[in-house]
Parts: structure tokens; C-alpha cells; sequence
């Protein structure tokens, strides 16, 4: 059911892609692992960066949520400053995931996050200290970050 579920996805999201995403598989022999490029959002300070991001489907998939991670580092504060890029996605949280949902809510909930930044369930608290205390440096440090390491 997974594979299944997964090809008719993945085909749906290739004919209408997101706005602002293109959706690739590293390997055509995995169709568990997708490469995503998200522009940044326009009037975001990530605006003019690409950045990309590895989803990952677990086998039991739908019935387990994926995992979104960012390949590209980013200043944010829902994303964690590391080598591995996790996301806090409330939706993607065991207890919160429902089988009904669609790679395409996923993404879209992830690149709407680069608009939206969620301070208040972040995984970078002193980004998130910053993003509600000091907003002007915040975006000052975004830029500077996109401009250093998601530049097209």
C-alpha cells in the first residue's frame, strides 16, 4: 500500500507542483526519499535563496508520519542549526499525524513556515528569543544566512 500511495503522489505533485518547489528522487530506485527545492518565499527574508530539503517516507507510510529535514542551512527558528536540519512540524508528530494526509499539505505547511516563522514552538530557542524580541536583527540574520548558503 505504501509504494502504492507513494508513485501516485509523487506523480500528482510532479503534473501540479507546489508553488515555489521542484520535487526530484536523488535515485528513481528509492522512492522513499524525495529532494525538494523551496525559493524562498517573496517579502521573507529568505527571499531570493533556495534551499533544500530531503523528506523522508517511513515504510509503513501513510500510517507513520515522513520527516522533513533542511539540507540547506538555515537561520530559523523551527529549524534545528545543525548538520541534520530537522523541522518542528506539528503535523508531522506521531500524535498528530492522521493517514489522511498528503505530501502536498506537508510542503505546504513547510515553505509557509519560511513565512511565518512559529517562535512559540521552536526548536532554536535563542532564535526564537530573537524573532520575537529583536525582529529587526532577526531578519538581519536571516538574510545574511540565506545570502551565505541558499544563494541560487
Amino acid at each position: 500500500m505504501a509504494q502504492k500511495r507513494i508513485v501516485k503522489e509523487y506523480s500528482e505533485l510532479q503534473k501540479n507542483p507546489p508553488l515555489g518547489m521542484k520535487i526530484s528522487l536523488p535515485s528513481e530506485a528509492d522512492m522513499h526519499q524525495w529532494q525538494i527545492l523551496i525559493d524562498g518565499p517573496k517579502g521573507s527574508p529568505y527571499e531570493g535563496g533556495v534551499f533544500t530539503l530531503q523528506l523522508s517516507l517511513p515504510t509503513e507510510y501513510p500510517f507513520k508520519p515522513p520527516t522533513l529535514s533542511f539540507k540547506t542551512k538555515i537561520y530559523h527558528p523551527n529549524v534545528t542549526n545543525d548538520d541534520k536540519g530537522s523541522m518542528c512540524l506539528g503535523m508531522l508528530r506521531a500524535d498528530e499525524w492522521k493517514p489522511s494526509s498528503k505530501i502536498d499539505a506537508v510542503l505546504g505547511f513547510a515553505r509557509r513556515l519560511l513565512s511565518e516563522p512559529q517562535p512559540d514552538d521552536a526548536v532554536e530557542g535563542g532564535i526564537a528569543r530573537e524573532f520575537k524580541e529583536n525582529k529587526k536583527e532577526f531578519i538581519k540574520n536571516a538574510k545574511a544566512w540565506t545570502k551565505q548558503y541558499a544563494k541560487k
